[in-house]
């Protein structure tokens, strides 16, 4: 006599949560099939179509790729690194660079004590530096604001004007000894000498730590002024906010 045995296969659906890529809303329907077969959604609230990420060939166009790439700049990693580590093209990367726009806001209106530096960096071959001049908040650690230029008396007045600009006060101005500060914030309380700017020379070496386009050697460097600006940008943005 032999037994005879049922086997119930029980088919375990995975449940996939989709965002809108546009407006993140969970409000999506299903809205047919493109050509090639994929399903096909909307969101009710914008009415955006798109495929959901898990169904995506290129990871170019997954939903948090741009945010990853943001990361990855921001982190040490290169425009080639990224390609590679993250399988997508590098104009891809390039777009995301050029389609970002971040902008400092100053947190208070008033610090007890900045500290401000010079620190060059190159676009296209190190014998054209581009210079950054800007003002540093050790007790927060937050970048209060930045100017680009040559390293002259010129920029380093263009910063005083930039805090002044922003409705920024502040206490005491910490500079070292390079003498277009010590002019240019001639009408401020100073404290002048490199025992007054270590918080802000240590930031220097978390920047030149998290761009590969700030390390001191490196084959990696901008191409375009515009692309260099925006990564800075990006990373202070990142910095002041906790993210790196």
């Amino acid at each position: 006599m032999t037994a005879k045995a049922d086997v119930i296969f029980e088919v375990m659906k995975t449940q996939i949560e989709l965002n809108c890529p546009d407006c993140h809303s969970t409000s999506v329907k299903k809205n047919g099939k493109k050509s090639y077969g994929k399903q096909n959604y909307q969101c009710k609230d914008c009415k955006r179509q798109f495929i959901g990420d898990h169904a995506l060939t290129y990871q170019g166009c997954h939903s948090t790729i741009e945010s990853r790439i943001r990361l990855m700049l921001v982190r040490g990693c290169g425009i080639r690194d990224i390609a590679e580590i993250a399988t997508v093209s590098i104009g891809k990367i390039l777009n995301t660079i050029q389609g970002s726009a971040y902008q400092l806001t100053p947190k208070r209106q008033y610090y007890r004590k900045l500290e401000v530096d010079e620190f060059w960096t190159y676009v296209g071959k190190k014998k054209r530096k581009v210079w950054l001049i800007y003002a540093y908040d050790r007790s927060t650690g937050e970048i209060v604001a930045y100017v680009w230029g040559k390293r002259n008396l010129k920029t380093a007045k263009k910063l005083r004007a930039r805090l002044k600009e922003l409705k920024v006060d502040y206490g005491y101005i910490a500079m070292d000894n390079w003498d277009s500060f010590i002019t240019a914030f001639k009408a401020d309380n100073k404290q002048v000498g490199k025992q007054h700017t270590v918080g802000i020379e240590g930031n220097n070496c978390r920047i030149r730590q998290r761009l590969r386009r700030a390390f001191r050697k490196t084959c990696g460097f901008s191409k375009k002024l515009d692309n260099h600006f925006k990564i800075f940008d990006m990373l202070f943005f990142y910095i002041n906010y906790g993210y790196v």
